[in-house]
């Protein structure tokens, strides 16, 4: 198990709603019993209460399904919000029995509370899928307060329906000013990128909104728009990302002087490397930053880095690696443990082609996993070393665009809790999930041309 990022006891972590109340983030969210396998026991929405994203309080299930006849046999995702002294649940009731019966099997449904764990249902059905829209693909409903026009803002998820193309997702937009009658302005965002939008989620920081989509039919991830307005136009950054393949269903939410991405690392089927992705898993915090050009870049929560006990010093001088022609390496930790934050300054010269971190590594054979930063090629990408007999890591999307400037000094942090692997640079994150771990040690290492090291330094276990 981990003891960092947060997996409930006997659960796999699945889409979070979160919401910030009197100082606590309140991360309502999905559990999957993996009974037989994922998506096999319907569920409701759990509750876990953090401040510092170390520390979780379980309050267990406080949104209960419906029966197996209900429209909400399953509580798919939604959002919290509140308003006049109320919080809501807009949520998404899904009953997988429906499409045989012939009725939709996704309509946004409401609940409501005045302490965020009690909660009452209201009957009504209050969204159905609108006409030419895919009724088996309607959800994960996001409601804002529009202080401009004094309306409430609902966006979701949707499929237009086009014949048999595929690429139809969008996310289309309802207004309300009662929270009971919703009018439906349409699409919202309508790329034809991505078969579906999942979890959309908005918010503005300084003077530019951010509009968020996770799709599974591109690079199965979660990415953004930028605009000087809600009415768009919605133009895509450079990286238009927060993470890689490993990092899905991202939520945003913001105490009111920081904003928090909550997002899920899936699992491997059969805890096997060279296996698919799964649905659901560990959840993994990111803290957002809003770059210069007024892109989106992510690190890790205060709480989160503060968490680990005292570091130690892995060199008691800066190193430099040199080669001009060859992969040049050196062990800087030969017991890391489960558990453990590495830091490092790095620089590297003009000529220089490649550097990486290999971690987990058998010292004796070099068998290793291993973040490469190919200066080249501009991108960060995760996989086995040697990949040897071939392919020993199914890493598809585990990448990200990176771009680093000779003579810059840049921080890596690379926090490792069980199983999962966190790397950021720069703004720039990318989770991983190791199963084999074939060692235990830790080793730098560059590719034709030269790489310095300061201010190395390992922390293991928490405080």
């Amino acid at each position: 198990m981990h003891q960092l990022y947060y997996q409930p006891d006997g659960y796999w972590f699945g889409d979070c709603m979160p919401f910030c109340h009197d100082g606590q983030f309140y991360l309502f969210h999905q559990r999957d019993t993996r009974m037989p396998g994922p998506f096999g026991e319907p569920f409701g929405w759990a509750l876990a209460r953090t401040t510092d994203f170390v520390h979780y309080e379980d309050l267990g299930e406080v949104l209960e399904r419906g029966g197996d006849d209900a429209q909400d046999q399953f509580i798919f995702a939604g959002s919290i919000f509140a308003a006049d002294g109320v919080f809501y649940a807009m949520y998404t009731g899904y009953n997988r029995d429906y499409p045989a019966q012939g009725k939709p099997s996704q309509v946004l449904m409401l609940a409501t509370s005045t302490d965020l764990l009690h909660w009452h249902k209201t009957p009504e059905k209050l969204v159905m899928p609108q006409s030419g829209y895919d009724p088996y693909d309607w959800r994960d409903p996001y409601v804002f307060h529009n202080d401009a026009t004094g309306e409430f803002v609902m966006i979701l998820g949707a499929r237009k329906l086009d014949g048999r193309k595929v690429r139809t997702g969008r996310t289309v937009a309802f207004t309300s000013t009662d929270l009971k009658q919703w009018d439906f302005q349409g699409d919202f965002w309508a790329p034809d990128l991505y078969a579906m939008h999942e979890m959309p989620d908005i918010f503005q920081m300084g003077d530019m909104w951010y509009l968020l989509t996770t799709e599974y039919s591109d690079r199965c991830k979660t990415v953004y728009r930028m605009s000087a307005s809600l009415d768009g136009p919605w133009r895509a950054p450079a990286d238009d990302a927060f993470d890689g393949r490993a990092y899905y269903a991202a939520r945003s939410c913001s105490d009111g002087e920081r904003r928090y991405l909550f997002g899920w690392v899936p699992t491997k089927e059969d805890d096997d490397d060279r296996n698919n992705w799964q649905w659901g898993g560990t959840l993994v915090v990111h803290e957002v930053t809003q770059r210069a050009d007024q892109s989106l870049g992510v690190k890790p929560p205060t709480g989160v880095a503060a968490a680990f006990a005292p570091a130690r010093a892995l060199r008691d001088a800066p190193l430099t690696l040199h080669s001009q022609d060859a992969a040049v390496d050196a062990l800087l930790a030969r017991e890391t443990g489960d558990l453990f934050k590495f830091e490092a300054d790095i620089t590297f010269t003009k000529s220089t082609r490649a550097f990486g971190i290999r971690l987990y590594e058998d010292a004796t054979t070099g068998d290793a996993y291993a973040f490469l930063l190919n200066l080249d090629e501009q991108r960060m990408t995760f996989d086995r070393t040697p990949n040897l007999p071939w392919f020993r890591y199914m890493n598809i999307g585990l990448e990200r665009p990176l771009r680093l400037n000779v003579g810059v000094t840049y921080r890596l942090q690379l926090i490792v809790d069980g199983s999962i692997a966190t790397l950021y640079v720069d703004g720039v994150a990318l989770n991983a999930r190791m199963y084999a771990r074939p060692g235990q040690a830790l080793a730098l290492y560059v590719v034709d041309g030269e790489l310095n090291v300061s201010n190395a330094t390992l922390a293991q276990g928490v405080a």
